[in-house]
């Protein structure tokens, strides 16, 4: 990562195992140090973030290939796409951030901290990774924390990333 870039860290792990829960509390302790985040959420299914009859809705089913809603306080955009956007083109929609936290992402080539079930041993899921959450330690494997180690969690990303 070179010094323009934002840094990024997936937050991986099996489904159901607190990945949402543990980057809720991370995000607040950042944001708690005045650091700007952003976020980006992987998911393999379809949502629809639009509602039928409002008015993005309307100009959507016109032919609209994007729209933006805008508003004083918030922007959205609703973008048709033949495929996935990959990670470093949705980084430039998060706009003046001092970090990316996404969530998933397993395969891509960023700094990972994953997450487990507190009861399950196994070897970790990334080559890239940075932390264990709720992990069993094993021998020569990355730092592992609980889960509610939000603090010394973000003391090991602010001493990579973002305190020069």
């Amino acid at each position: 990562m070179n010094k323009t870039q934002k840094p990024v860290i997936c937050v991986v792990g099996k489904s159901k195992v607190g990945k949402t829960s543990f980057l809720e509390k991370l995000i607040l302790e950042l944001k708690q140090r005045h650091y700007r985040v952003g976020t980006i959420k992987h998911y393999h299914g379809e949502f629809e973030i639009d509602q039928p009859g409002k008015d993005t809705w309307r100009h959507a089913c016109a032919g609209a290939d994007a729209v933006v809603i805008s508003t004083p306080k918030k922007a959205a955009l609703i973008k048709k796409l033949d495929q996935e956007l990959p990670v470093d083109q949705i980084i430039p929609l998060l706009g003046e951030v001092d970090l990316i936290l996404a969530e998933g992402y397993k395969k891509e080539d960023y700094a990972q901290i994953e997450v487990c079930h507190p009861a399950i041993t196994k070897l970790p899921l990334s080559v890239n990774l940075l932390a264990r959450v709720n992990c069993i330690p094993q021998n020569g494997h990355k730092p592992a924390f609980r889960a509610e180690d939000v603090q010394n969690i973000a003391n090991l990303i602010e001493e990579k990333f973002l305190i020069s």
